[in-house]
């Protein structure tokens, strides 16, 4: 109860005057991403506060998204789904566990919702399967890689590692932009894969959400 306590007293008081610091009109500085998802879609006011941040910054930056769905929390599954899939039009990278499709598409093939997700305007999809690796899309490439096998301690923030991996891979490899996954080809969407599952791989052998740092000798992505 008291996490759940420190979410609606600290996270969902967020208005729109407590992003006042952030810099106006060319918006946060070159090379940063703006990632969003989980309770940030669904705890008010911070949704709404989120909806006109991912409006304004949208085209101007990447956008990642992932729902990381709470489905106790959720009241209102219509108005949810609404908003998600107006999220997902104006994202660059989406990215969803075979649980949360089974919540937000249940008994429609992974496929066809990353299809539907990059018509809808997304430019990468990325889907993730556990200890069975993950699969991801892009205008010219779709491909699987397989997890890495390791002792697994705890699942908690597997996920948001996975995330921050695939985006790390983008930013060091110059494609944290638009064009830059518009035009990934198979071989290196498989590179950024493999590397985010391998640093989700990591955060599951420690308890707690504790994803590896450099300083653990993670490294770099090529």
């Amino acid at each position: 109860m008291a996490g759940r306590n420190f979410v609606d007293r600290k996270n969902r008081g967020l208005r729109p005057e407590h992003l006042a610091a952030l810099p106006r009109g060319g918006a946060l500085p070159a090379g940063t991403a703006l990632h969003l998802g989980s309770l940030g879609l669904l705890l008010e006011p911070l949704a709404s506060t989120l909806d006109g941040l991912i409006r304004r910054e949208a085209g101007r930056r990447l956008v990642s998204l992932d729902p990381n769905v709470r489905p106790g929390l959720v009241t209102d599954r219509a108005a949810y789904l609404r908003r998600f899939a107006e999220w997902v039009a104006l994202a660059d990278v989406v990215k969803a566990s075979d649980e949360d499709l089974a919540w937000l598409q249940p008994g429609e093939p992974y496929e066809a919702v990353a299809d539907h997700w990059l018509a809808s305007g997304a430019g990468l999809v990325l889907i993730t399967f556990g200890s069975q690796g993950a699969w991801a899309v892009g205008r010219d490439a779709r491909v699987h890689v397989p997890a890495p096998a390791v002792r697994g301690v705890d699942t908690v923030g597997a996920g948001d590692a996975f995330t921050a991996g695939a985006l790390a891979h983008l930013h060091h490899t110059g494609r944290l932009d638009r064009e830059g996954i518009d035009t990934i080809g198979a071989g290196e969407l498989a590179r950024l894969l493999s590397y985010a599952v391998q640093i989700a791989a990591d955060t599951c052998t420690r308890a707690g959400a504790q994803p590896p740092y450099r300083r653990d000798g993670v490294p770099t992505p090529v």
